[in-house]
C-alpha cells in the first residue's frame, strides 16, 4: 500500500511537471467540462442515453463502454489506486463486512472482471470458518468421550454431518468484458484463489443465470457503465431468491459544495492526465469521470431500485458522498 501511494504521489507530480501539451489539455479539459455540463440537453428519445457527456444511441454506447474496458483491463486496479489515493481499496472492504455472507451463500458479483469483490467474499468466507472452527474444536474435544465406538456408527455420524452442511459457498463473477474476466482469472491463480469461484462472460441487463438462484447480487462501480440500469435492476430483482440482497458501490454526488469543487477540480484536471500517464489512455479515464456525473444521485438511484421491487432500501454516502452503498432485498 505504501509503495503503491508512493507511487501515485511521483505519477501526481508527473501530471504537473510533464510538457506543455499535458498543461494545455488540461486546461482545455476544465473549460470543456464547464461548457459541456451548461450546454447539455438530456437524451430526446428512449433509444439514445449518455456516454459520458455525449448524447449517442444506446448500441452506440454499448460498443463504446466495451472498448473502454478493453483499453484499461489490463491498468484497471493500478488506475482504482491513483483515482482514489487507495481508499476504494477501504471501500470495498466495508463494501463486504455490510453484506455479511453467511455460509452456504450463493453470490453473483456482476461487472467484476477483475475479482475485487469476489477475492474479498472469499477471504471473508475464509475467515469465518476458521472461527467457526476454533469454537467448534474445543466442543470436539469434550464430545471425545462420547465419540463412536464402532466404526459404521462413526462413518454414519460424520455422512450425516456433511448432509447437514449442504452446499458450501460460491462467488459467480459476471462481466460483459472478455479481457476484464481474464485479468481477473489470471488474479485469482496467483492469489491461489481457484475454489469456490466461477467466472462467466455475461451482460447485467440479460444475466444468463436462472430466476431465484442466487442469495446475493454485488455490483462495485459499475453500474453507471450500463446502458439501460433500470433493466440491469431488474434483472438483479429476477435472480434472487426470496430474502436475497442486492448492494450496489458506486461512485456518487458530493454534498458539501467545497469537497466536490476539490474534487471536480481533482477529477476532470489530473485523472484523465494520470490515464494518459499510467495507462497510455486519456480518453477513457475521462469518460470515467464523466460517467460519476452523469450518474443518478443517491436518492433518484435509491428511487430506481424501489422501482425493481426491493424493499427496505437504504443509502450510506461514503467519504462525504464521493461513494455510496445502496442496499435491498428481495421479500
Amino acid at each position: 500500500m505504501a509503495a503503491t501511494m508512493s507511487f501515485t504521489r511521483r505519477a501526481i507530480s508527473q501530471v504537473f511537471t510533464s510538457n506543455f501539451v499535458h498543461c494545455k489539455r488540461c486546461l482545455a479539459l476544465g473549460v470543456r467540462f464547464k461548457s459541456t455540463e451548461s450546454q447539455f440537453t438530456p437524451p430526446g428519445n428512449d433509444e439514445s442515453t449518455h456516454f459520458g457527456y455525449e448524447n449517442v444511441s444506446k448500441e452506440e454506447k454499448t460498443k463504446r463502454v466495451h472498448e473502454v474496458f478493453t483499453k484499461v483491463a489490463e491498468k484497471y486496479d493500478v488506475m482504482n489506486d491513483a483515482m482514489s489515493l487507495g481508499i476504494h481499496r477501504i471501500w470495498k472492504d466495508y463494501f463486504m463486512q455490510k453484506l455479511t455472507p453467511m455460509p452456504g451463500t450463493k453470490l453473483l458479483d456482476v461487472a467484476g472482471g477483475t475479482g475485487d469483490i469476489a477475492f474479498r467474499f472469499l477471504e471473508y468466507m475464509k475467515y469465518q470458518d476458521s472461527l467457526e472452527l476454533s469454537w467448534q474444536i474445543p466442543k470436539k474435544m469434550k464430545n471425545l468421550e462420547s465419540w463412536p465406538q464402532n466404526p459404521t456408527e462413526a462413518e454414519a455420524d460424520t455422512s450425516s454431518s456433511s448432509d447437514e452442511e449442504g452446499d458450501g459457498h460460491h462467488v459467480t463473477v459476471c462481466d460483459i468484458n472478455k479481457n476484464m474476466l481474464e485479468v481477473g482469472q489470471k488474479r485469482a491463480g496467483q492469489r491461489g484463489l481457484t475454489e469456490g469461484i466461477s467466472w462467466v462472460e455475461g451482460n447485467a441487463e440479460e444475466l444468463p443465470f436462472d430466476s431465484e438462484s442466487m442469495d446475493a447480487y454485488t455490483i462495485a462501480f459499475g453500474i453507471r457503465n450500463v446502458t439501460r440500469v433500470q433493466k440491469a435492476l431488474d434483472e438483479a430483482y429476477r435472480v434472487l431468491k426470496p430474502g436475497g440482497r442486492f448492494m450496489c458501490l458506486e461512485f456518487s454526488e458530493v454534498k458539501n459544495p467545497l469537497v466536490k469543487n476539490a474534487y471536480d477540480l481533482y477529477s476532470f484536471q489530473v485523472i484523465p492526465a494520470l490515464g494518459q500517464i499510467l495507462a497510455g489512455d486519456w480518453n477513457s479515464y475521462q469518460y470515467l469521470i464523466e460517467s460519476i456525473r452523469k450518474f443518478p444521485p443517491q436518492e433518484e438511484f435509491a428511487y430506481m431500485i424501489e422501482e425493481a421491487g426491493f424493499a427496505c432500501v437504504t443509502v450510506e454516502n461514503l467519504s462525504g458522498g464521493i461513494a455510496a452503498i445502496h442496499s435491498g432485498f428481495k421479500l
